[in-house]
Order: structure tokens, then sequence, then C-alpha cells
């Protein structure tokens, strides 16, 4: 568990198989539009947050077979799913512009969609004194929202920038609404960067001071 008062924006997945060219666009049911405006704001989200010394962490997935259990091999066979996001591919490269800064730490979940499963993350966080995380990236009802489950449980308060994500199957709403209430997670966006760069906690001491109790 995390008693820490640090923040950190997590970039999930914002790879080119999933944001862009064929592969993503085949693959989401709404408006293409919608992954580029992800994109673009989940880049406007890691300049804010390098402004402010927040630290950035990113998230790659990649789907190679020999990464995949059992249970996901089956999956995509009786469904005709191909892998995505083959290692050392183009479409498990990060969608332009986003660029990790050197210094900034990638993990890499191998066929899995929890960040926490990834190796190295959770003592990333630990080392960090990292008590709140702030998401975006793909998709708000997969990755997003399974690495969001997985931090609340362990502790850390959970922020998620609305504009900078999108859900896969459910509607946009629909993710985010569950995230609120199953996790207590504050939704706002990327351009309030004053608010969720700041652990919640932060808050709430300053209107207890602003009211004098």
């Amino acid at each position: 568990m995390t008693g820490g008062r640090g923040t950190a924006l997590v970039v999930v997945d914002v790879q080119n198989d999933f944001c862009t060219g064929p592969v993503a666009t085949s693959r989401y049911p709404g408006d293409p539009a919608a992954l580029e405006t992800a994109v673009h704001n989940t880049t406007r989200a890691v300049e804010a947050a390098r402004a402010r010394a927040t630290d950035v962490v990113f998230v790659r997935f990649v789907g190679d077979p020999a990464h995949q259990g059992a249970a996901w091999r089956r999956r995509d066979a009786e469904r005709g799913k191909p892998p995505k996001c083959l290692e050392g591919s183009w479409g498990a490269e990060f969608a332009e512009p986003l660029v990790p800064a050197p210094g900034e730490r990638v993990f890499t979940k191998r066929a899995c969609f929890d960040a926490f499963l990834s190796d190295g993350f959770e003592e990333h966080l630990g080392r960090r004194g990292t008590g709140h995380l702030a998401f975006a990236g793909l998709f708000a009802d997969v990755c997003v929202d399974s690495t969001a489950r997985t931090a609340f449980q362990k502790g850390f308060h959970v922020t998620v920038l609305s504009d900078c994500t999108t859900a896969l199957h459910t509607p946009d709403e629909q993710a985010l609404r569950f995230m609120r209430r199953v996790y207590g997670a504050r939704v706002t966006t990327h351009d309030r960067a004053a608010l969720w760069t700041r652990h919640p906690d932060e808050e709430e001491e300053e209107e207890e001071e602003g009211t004098g109790t």
C-alpha cells in the first residue's frame, strides 16, 4: 500500500496499433477523430506535467504470441484476431508526436492489460513516493480501467483525464462513470493541470485552512 504524496501522469498504450493506421481504425467502433483527439490531448498533458515537474510514466503493450497465455491465444483464434503491437514493429511504437523524454521511464506490458503486471512499475512509484496517479491513454474501459482498479486497491488516488482517453467496448461516459463510482476517481480534463498534478489531500488541506478548521 502507498502513503506517498507525489503524483505521476501514467500514459497508457498510446501506440500506433491503437491510435492510427489500419489496425486502429478497423478496431475502433467510433469516429477515428476521437483517437486523434486522445493522442493530441495526451501530448498536451505530458507537456503540462513536465512543466510542473510531475513524474511522467509511459506504459506500452506488446502482444507477441510468445507472451500470450493459453486463454488469450484461444480468444484470438476464436475471434480471428491477429496480434497487435508486435515487438519491434511500427504498430508498437508510440504515436507521434508522443515521445518519452530522457530520463522518463517506460514500462512494458506483455500481453496483459494492467500496468502493475509490468516489471518495475510499482517499484518505481514507490521509490518516487507516488500516491496519486493521473491516467491518460487507451482504452478507458480496458487497460486504463485495469490499471486504475489495481491502483485503487493498492491505495493510490486515481484521476482520469477524460479528454485524453476513449473507450473501446462501452460508451465513454459509461466507462468514466464506472471509475468515478467504484474507484472514487476524480475525472477532469488535460487543461486543468493545476488540479490533476496535485495529490487530492493537498486540496482538502487547503480547504480546511481556508475555513479555519
